[in-house]
C-alpha cells in the first residue's frame, strides 16, 4: 500500500533517525534511511556554506508519494544511478538527471516506487555562491544562463536529461572517493562543481539546439535509447550505423540526428567515449595488461588505443596501470 505524506514529516522522519558513526568527518552526517518507510542510508555532506552533497541509497518498503507546497528553491540537481522519481511533470530513471534552478517551486507529488532501489546523488547550490564562483566580475550571469537564477516570485527552471560519460566518471569518483578529512571535502566540492560545468555544457547545447533542430517524437527517443542500450550490451563489437537503425526502427538519418541530440555526441562518438571509460576501470582494477583490456574493450589495433587513452586522460594505458599498482 502507498505511503503518503507531506514533505515536513518526511524531512522529520530523516532528521529524527540516529546518526550512523561512519565517518570522523565532522562536515560529514550519515543517517539511516526512517525505518517506517524503508531500508538504506542518507548522507550528508557540507562542502562549504551554501553548498551539500547528498548521496542517496534506500529502498522503499512501498510506493512513497510526497505532498509539497509552494517553496522557494535553491539551484539543485540529481542524479540517478538506479530507481527514479516521477511528478506531474516529468518522468526520471536510473542514466538520467534533473537540473532545477533557483526560484519558486510549484506544489507538486512526486512519488518513489516501492520495487526499486534508489540510488541518488544530489547537490543543492545556494544562488549567490553559484554566480559569485561563476562569474567574479559581475553580479548577473550571462544571458545563456539566467534562467537558472531566478529572483524573487519567478517559477524555477527545471530539465530532464541523460547521464554523459563524463558525468558518469565524475559520480563514480564521488562515490568511491579515496580521501580522508580536508583532502576529502576538497575533492568532493571540485567534484560537484565539475558536474555543474558538465550539466551547464548541456544546457549551452539545448539552447543552440532549440531554435535550428525539430523536436523528436515520444517513440523515436525510445527508439534511440534502446539504440543506446544496444551500443553499450555490444561495445565489443558493435553493429554498423545502417544495422543499429534497422534493430531499432528509425533510417539512418533520423538515428544520427536524434542520438546527438538527446546525447550531445554521435552514436559512436559516444561509444568511442564509452569504451575509453571502460578501459580506464579496468585498469585501475589491474587483473589485465594493456594488450588484454584493448581487446576486451574492441581496439583490435593497441597503437591506436594507446593514442585514444592518452588524449583523453593525458597518459598512455601502461602509465595508468603502473600508476594505479603502485598506488596500491
Amino acid at each position: 500500500m502507498a505511503i503518503s505524506l507531506s514533505q515536513a514529516d518526511y524531512w522529520r522522519l530523516c532528521s529524527e533517525t540516529e546518526p550512523l558513526e561512519t565517518t570522523l568527518d565532522s562536515f560529514e552526517l550519515t543517517r539511516p534511511y526512517p525505518g517506517l518507510l524503508g531500508d538504506g542510508s542518507i548522507c550528508q555532506i557540507d562542502l562549504r556554506e551554501g553548498l551539500e552533497l547528498t548521496i542517496l541509497d534506500y529502498h522503499p518498503h512501498d510506493h512513497v508519494i510526497l505532498h509539497c507546497p509552494e517553496r522557494d528553491h535553491p539551484l539543485e540537481y540529481s542524479f540517478f544511478l538506479s530507481g527514479g522519481i516521477r511528478s506531474q511533470s516529468q518522468k526520471v530513471g536510473a542514466g538520467q538527471y534533473l537540473l532545477y534552478g533557483s526560484g519558486i517551486a510549484p506544489a507538486e507529488t512526486p512519488e518513489w516506487l516501492g520495487s526499486e532501489r534508489i540510488l541518488e546523488v544530489n547537490v543543492h547550490i545556494d544562488p549567490a555562491l553559484f554566480v559569485t564562483l561563476w562569474n567574479r566580475s559581475s553580479t548577473l550571469l550571462q544571458p545563456e544562463l539566467q534562467h537558472l537564477v531566478q529572483p524573487g516570485v519567478q517559477p524555477y527552471y527545471s530539465r530532464a536529461g541523460t547521464t554523459t560519460i563524463a558525468m558518469q566518471a565524475a559520480i563514480q569518483q564521488i562515490l568511491q572517493c579515496p580521501f580522508q578529512g580536508m583532502t576529502k571535502r576538497i575533492y568532493l566540492e571540485s567534484k560537484v562543481w565539475e558536474l555543474m560545468t558538465l550539466l551547464i555544457d548541456q544546457e549551452l547545447k539545448q539552447g543552440d539546439k532549440s531554435s535550428t533542430i525539430p523536436l523528436l517524437k515520444h517513440e523515436d527517443i525510445d527508439r534511440i535509447h534502446y539504440a543506446r542500450e544496444i551500443l553499450l550490451k555490444q561495445f565489443d563489437n558493435p553493429p554498423s550505423l545502417l544495422e543499429l537503425a534497422r534493430q531499432v526502427g528509425l533510417n539512418d538519418c533520423t538515428l544520427k540526428r536524434g542520438f546527438r541530440q538527446v546525447f550531445g555526441n554521435t552514436a559512436f562518438a559516444y561509444l568511442h567515449e564509452y569504451r575509453l571509460e571502460r578501459a580506464r576501470q579496468l585498469l585501475e582494477e589491474g587483473r589485465l595488461n594493456v594488450s588484454e583490456v584493448a581487446r576486451r574493450i574492441g581496439f583490435v589495433n593497441r597503437s591506436y588505443f594507446a593514442a585514444a587513452f592518452r588524449k583523453k586522460f593525458g597518459v598512455t594505458p601502461k602509465q595508468y596501470l603502473l600508476h594505479h599498482k603502485n598506488s596500491a
